[in-house]
């Protein structure tokens, strides 16, 4: 095991202990789709179940950790979750931002990276999702990206924009496979989605799947690192020849 996942996984289990010790909420810094994966194994291990998680909208793929619960605490806290939007001054002269963009400009303001969520854009508009505590220090700082001027605005509520937009496909299929699925909605080869599980580039239920042959289950949210993401709905209906025809929602 890394020194890294070591520290990650220690840091977690301090935070479970003492949230429990002290019936006091406490939570993570943003945690990628593996560091997650370990932390949900991890507490899985030490029979740990009561937390949750939040990244700011469903199509999140970086996610805290939020330890407690108002059946166990008598109380409600909420996730410490910022969404700053970030808009052109000039939109008509701005430059094209790309995330790499928006998230070089952050992180050169001394940001670490796991203060900062995900980044969605829309028409040229950067969405960044970050800690509440953050929140303020990267809005009056964060003036330029590129050679475009920016302005920022923080909001607790996560703007309409983010709410996610799905496309319905229905798929023939000869299995539930994951892997099956996603070649057949993504149009890819099997060959090309087995190197993105072993490149540990696919999340079911924002869990790393290192195995292609899992099966999905109705509700199962499916993230396929540089493809996108899908909500599994389940066999719709068998054909004479065992063909399954599945449907799924395809975020857009």
């Amino acid at each position: 095991m890394h020194e890294e996942e070591k520290q990650i996984k220690k840091r977690i289990l301090e935070l479970a202990d003492k949230s429990y010790r002290n019936s006091q909420y406490l939570f993570t810094s943003f945690l990628t789709p593996a560091e997650y994966s370990e932390a949900v194994e991890t507490l899985t291990k030490e029979h740990y179940h009561n937390y949750d998680s939040y990244g700011g909208t469903e199509m999140a793929e970086r996610v805290i950790l939020r330890f407690g619960s108002p059946e166990e605490f008598g109380y409600m806290e909420e996730f410490p979750v910022s969404c700053i939007i970030i808009e052109p001054n000039l939109a008509k002269f701005a430059d094209r931002l790309t995330h790499r963009d928006f998230l070089g400009s952050v992180l050169n303001l001394g940001i670490e990276r796991n203060v900062i969520g995900d980044i969605f854009i829309r028409d040229n508009t950067g969405y960044l999702i970050c800690l509440t505590r953050m929140a303020d220090y990267i809005a009056e700082n964060l003036t330029k990206i590129k050679h475009t001027y920016v302005k920022c605005k923080v909001t607790q509520e996560m703007p309409e924009a983010l709410k996610p937009v799905l496309e319905e496909h229905i798929l023939s299929v000869s299995s539930e496979r994951c892997d099956i699925v996603a070649a057949k909605l993504y149009q890819i080869s099997r060959s090309e989605v087995l190197e993105l599980f072993r490149g540990k580039k696919v999340c079911i239920n924002s869990r790393v799947e290192e195995s292609n042959s899992k099966n999905l289950k109705e509700g199962d949210i499916v993230s396929v690192r540089g493809y996108g993401k899908f909500s599994y709905q389940g066999v719709q209906s068998v054909n004479k020849k065992d063909k399954l025809r599945v449907a799924v929602s395809k975020y857009i």
